[in-house]
């Protein structure tokens, strides 16, 4: 039977590339560039399969979701790991973690009302909304800056931490330095990450407030029908 690349295997398979190069950090200097190395590679497949999916039509809202839970799958784990080692503070996974389970839970409740993926069935209907979540530009800068970020520390892994580091004695002016360009970078990339997520947030809450009075009118009717 010949095998054919479709989005979703694109997807899972840059999942495991991603739980791969985290593996392999904090093993010494060359794994960790390596680690650095697998990190673009799951980026580059992140793309990929957007793709694949417009030039073959393949996009469908279950592939959507599939791709959005792929996204939480790396961000979670890239910077838990980070914040366990000591790199970033642990208040980054736990955003990252409470935005995304927030954004999720509403994508899922649009979708059960039959609003999903990027069409004009889509859950957001303003045009900034669209704009910061689902443009090319949006979804592409912020796939660069978990790049640029994910990449910065590993490479601050490899060459500055360890017995093994690469470069050894630098001088605490340059670790300063190195140390200020990490914070940027990823708090840079968290408030990105919220904004976002504003939009859902805001568009997402009429279909929470929907399924609240749904699940009222429910208790109502249960009642009177016994």
């Amino acid at each position: 039977m010949r095998f054919e690349w479709t989005p979703n295997k694109v997807t899972l398979l840059r999942v495991a590339v991603g739980f791969a190069a985290v593996s392999l950090f904090g093993r010494g200097a060359w794994p960790n560039l390596l680690a650095v190395a697998l990190t673009v590679t799951s980026i580059a497949l992140d793309a990929l399969d957007g793709h694949i999916a417009r030039k073959k039509k393949m996009a469908t809202p279950v592939g959507a979701q599939l791709d959005i839970l792929g996204d939480r799958m790396i961000e979670n784990v890239y910077f838990t790991y980070f914040a366990v080692v000591g790199m970033v503070s642990l208040w980054l996974p736990i955003l990252f973690f409470a935005r995304g389970a927030a954004t999720d839970f509403l994508r899922g409740l649009a979708m059960k009302a039959g609003h999903s993926g990027w069409g004009g069935n889509a859950m957001l209907q303003t045009w900034w909304g669209r704009v910061l979540v689902a443009s090319r530009w949006s979804r592409g800068l912020y796939a660069a800056m978990k790049c640029l970020c994910f990449c910065y520390l590993g490479l601050e892994l490899a060459l500055t931490r360890g017995p093994v580091a690469l470069v050894s004695g630098l001088a605490a002016d340059w670790h300063a330095l190195i140390r200020i360009g990490a914070h940027v970078l990823t708090w840079a990339t968290a408030v990105f990450c919220l904004v976002r997520g504003l939009p859902v947030l805001l568009e997402g809450w009429k279909y929470f407030a929907r399924a609240v009075r749904q699940s009222r009118d429910a208790k109502r009717v249960a009642p009177e029908a016994a």
